[in-house]
């Protein structure tokens, strides 16, 4: 069945997207959680009406995110975790722990931007994507190392 997603949807589309989902999906979870529409006839004109209205709005967000994006070039966080005598790390680092990195060093960017392969649990240095929108997208390294131990 085809949708229009109505929020962004992980791992799936954003905001006014027309995707197609099984049936299941989209009739259990997607619309009696307020995430999508049917995208029926109608639904799909006022769609495209919404979106003629908004397209000057798209495209300033589309210019704020590339400067966001332009901010965050270049830009290399270190984050120290306690380690093993192996190398690995009790726990993970997870965007939580790079976001809040990211604001030590004057960037505010929302943890649920950022997009880590996995959870990072070994020292050395890794890459986070951060997305800003669905056409703009970061990559920033982060630098895991070993915290030292007062003794």
């Amino acid at each position: 069945m085809k949708v229009i997603l109505k929020e962004n949807v992980a791992s799936l589309g954003y905001k006014d997207d027309v995707v197609e989902v099984k049936d299941g999906y989209g009739r259990n979870y997607l619309i009696p959680q307020g995430l999508a529409i049917v995208a029926s006839k109608a639904a799909l004109k006022q769609l495209a009406e919404n979106q003629r209205q908004r397209a000057h709005k798209i495209a300033k967000i589309l210019e704020d995110a590339q400067a966001a994006a332009a901010a965050l070039e270049g830009v290399k966080v270190t984050i120290t975790a306690k380690t093993s005598a192996s190398g690995t790390i009790f726990g993970s680092v997870g965007a939580a722990q790079v976001s809040e990195a990211l604001a030590k060093l004057g960037h505010e960017i929302d943890r649920k931007i950022i997009n880590l392969k996995d959870t990072i649990k070994t020292v050395g240095v890794h890459t986070a994507i951060v997305k800003f929108h669905k056409e703009v997208e970061q990559p920033i390294e982060v630098e895991v190392i070993a915290e030292e131990e007062d003794k």
